[in-house]
């Protein structure tokens, strides 16, 4: 489908799904944002429903603005694949033990590494870059320098909800890994610090909603946040980086008479902000569960812990601000899925995949999230298809 456009107080929103399948909360949510006074334009996707600070499935361009509280509390958070010399055909029929190891190597929850991980020793990581990450990280706020040990333990490690790392199979029959996870303690701690530093400015003072106060350009405040922002970011990026090294050894010790290769890795943020320019305008452009599509460009856009995950091309739609959904999309809350479902429930709906399936992951079944295959659909003008996975682990804390 093309967008529908409905109007906003600012700007047009463009909406790549029905607006009478969005729950008010999140129309709200999108009216409220469409009548900031920096807004430029206004893209929303079709995983969209009602988030925290923002709607997730959105992305908003503003001139010389950027709101912290939109880009969220998991700052960089995204996915990572990458396929495998290894083909359907490789895999024994109980994975368990593939499981198992694999979270042996990658702590999930709140767990970190014992020690920091060692870039340098692991398989087919570059670590370029990885050190001056760590030089930055001394002009970060100060309210979290005191983390630096935690974050150094946590980078590596996947976290919990809806985080998980996966091997699937696509539809000609090759394995690939997959993972998805953000900026972990840290960057929940920095975006918490600069989402406080905004709501105490006095030009955020008569906004409707609280949680969109902005930073502006040429203050201090803004040049902090895009420092810690970007710095982030980045955290994010090489903590895939590093757990995607940890699944490769990981299939390598399961698989050594294979021999087991690895094409090229397959990464994108999908809550973030980046410089972008549309229209003659420099724009700073949010994310908030939403990837980048440029023409040309890789993707990776998940369904849920059973339904399947694409790899996509994107299409250069400058309407949506070259911008495709990061996922399907949760049609229930969290604790509405933990009241609607029980594990028998997930039991059904996770048939043929190794993966948990007791209480503690019940918010995350299936039915609690739209339909992948109605999400893709929505968005033929934004992505192109690739390949569909199917997973056959499924990792989540």
């Amino acid at each position: 489908m093309s967008y529908v456009e409905v109007p906003g107080a600012n700007v047009p929103i463009r909406m790549w799904t029905d607006p009478a399948s969005v729950e008010d909360s999140a129309m709200r949510q999108l009216q409220n944002t469409a009548g900031l006074p920096w807004i430029k334009g206004l893209a929303v996707m079709p995983d969209v429903h009602y988030g925290k600070g923002a709607t997730v499935g959105s992305v908003i361009a503003m001139k010389d603005a950027v709101c912290p509280a939109a880009v969220g509390v998991d700052i960089g958070c995204g996915m990572s694949a990458v396929k495998t010399s290894l083909t359907a055909n490789d895999l024994p029929g109980d994975l368990s033990k593939l499981r198992s190891r694999i979270e042996q190597a990658i702590p999930v929850g709140a767990g970190m590494h014992r020690e920091a991980v060692d870039p340098g020793r692991l398989y087919g990581f570059s670590a370029k870059g990885f050190g001056d990450l760590w030089e930055r990280f001394d002009h970060v706020a100060d309210a979290v320098k005191f983390r630096r040990d935690r974050a150094l333990r946590q980078m590596g490690t996947l976290g919990a909800g809806n985080h998980h790392s996966e091997v699937n199979i696509d539809q000609n029959g090759s394995v690939w890994l997959t993972l998805h996870s953000g900026s972990r303690g840290i960057g929940n701690q920095l975006a918490e610090h600069h989402i406080g530093v905004a709501r105490g400015l006095s030009h955020n003072q008569g906004l409707v909603d609280r949680d969109l106060a902005v930073f502006l350009a040429a203050t201090p405040e803004m040049a902090a946040y895009r420092h810690d922002l970007y710095w982030a970011q980045e955290y994010a990026k090489y903590n895939r980086a590093v757990m995607m090294s940890l699944m490769k050894e990981a299939l390598r010790k399961e698989f050594r008479k294979a021999k087991v290769s690895f094409e090229q890795e397959i990464s994108c943020h999908h809550n973030y902000v980046a410089e972008e320019r549309y229209d003659g305008m420099d724009l700073l452009v949010t994310r908030k569960g939403a990837i980048r599509a440029g023409g040309g460009e890789y993707g990776i856009i998940p369904g849920s812990m059973a339904t399947g995950t694409y790899i996509v091309k994107g299409l250069g739609n400058k309407a949506a601000f070259n911008s495709a959904s990061h996922g399907a999309g949760r049609r229930m809350s969290r604790a509405a899925a933990k009241r609607r479902f029980s594990t028998r429930d997930l039991e059904e709906q996770t048939r043929g995949v190794e993966c948990r399936k007791d209480s503690g992951v019940v918010d995350e079944i299936p039915a609690a999230y739209k339909p992948i295959e109605q999400v893709m659909e929505q968005q033929r003008d934004l992505v192109e298809v690739v390949a569909k996975l199917r997973q056959v682990v499924c990792i989540k804390g």
